[in-house]
């Protein structure tokens, strides 16, 4: 075979943390203490942690102390949503995260991949958007680039690769229509 990976290659100096690695260093170190060892109940505190280090967090966020942040800065979290339980932001680009939102334990953002085709295994990354009053069920991943737009629903173990239209249940892997979330006389209740 002519095109063989070669990793000692692998460049990504092009690409940028947002922060130097000073932050970087600190932003994990707070993370694994107060952060990860905070009570259940103490909403505020890590919002206030995750504020300091950059990210945009609304009112009434509720995020669990398991959730985990690569780059805080590069996350947006609406006003009244919920991050729960050993959620990953795997946040290489932009995560931003709508108003009234529901991201279930053990779901996994991810905004960052390889090109395939590169020998040298090129980074590549594209930000995820979760519109308002979306719900990304438990343990659903979500590739870059996908939008799950205002009121989606994926079901929980799928996999996002595409988008997912306003008002549409998906589930499976890769992630299919199955119906609407609601019908349209209940929206316009």
């Amino acid at each position: 075979m002519k095109n063989i990976i070669k990793l000692n290659k692998y460049n990504q100096e092009w690409y940028s943390k947002g922060k130097s690695n000073f932050i970087v260093l600190l932003w994990w170190l707070v993370q694994g203490t107060l952060f990860r060892f905070s009570l259940h109940n103490m909403y505020r505190w890590r919002n206030f942690l995750l504020r300091i280090f950059g990210a945009e967090i609304g009112k009434g966020v509720q995020v669990r102390s398991s959730a985990k942040f690569t780059y805080p800065w590069k996350v947006s979290i609406g006003n009244y949503s919920w991050v729960g339980d050993d959620v990953y932001f795997y946040s290489l680009d932009r995560i931003k995260v709508g108003n009234n939102c529901v991201v279930s334990q053990k779901a996994y953002l991810c905004t960052g991949s390889h090109n395939i085709k590169d020998i040298h295994f090129g980074l590549i990354t594209s930000p995820i958007v979760i519109k308002d009053g979306a719900w990304v069920a438990s343990d659903v991943f979500v590739y870059p680039g996908a939008t799950i737009h205002e009121m989606g629903v994926v079901a929980a173990r799928s996999t996002v690769i595409r988008d997912v239209p306003t008002n549409e249940v998906h589930a499976g892997s890769p992630a299919k229509f199955i119906k609407k979330r609601f019908e349209e006389e209940e929206i316009n209740e």
